[in-house]
């Protein structure tokens, strides 16, 4: 076959069998919360620091949940813990604790 000038680049499929959770169903244990969060957004959307820096509460637990450890901690390492997302919550969270509850174990 001739080359056309591109290539595929690989996969970026996650194998979520292959994925470690005993740390995620950790977290569980420590704060079910995450388990109610419905990645409405909200949180996300009321973040003063989110101005700023890139910190998203949806996308941190989103890669909890792929064994992908250090992007999740990337996405609240600029949390200031104001609170304005706890209060905000459709499915009363309380983001401050989770995300606490994160940093401890990862």
């Amino acid at each position: 076959m001739g080359k056309f000038g591109f290539t595929l680049n690989p996969s970026s499929r996650i194998d979520l069998d292959k994925v470690d959770r005993e740390k995620f169903n950790k977290l569980v244990e420590i704060e079910p919360d995450v388990l109610k969060c419905m990645a409405c957004g909200s949180c996300t959307a009321s973040c003063t620091a989110g101005k700023f820096v890139k910190t998203s509460m949806r996308s941190a637990i989103l890669a909890l949940q792929n064994g992908k450890e250090e992007d999740a901690k990337e996405f609240l390492k600029g949390c200031l813990l104001c609170g304005k997302c706890t209060m905000v919550c459709p499915r009363a969270i309380n983001t401050r604790h989770l995300i606490l509850s994160i940093l401890k174990i990862y």
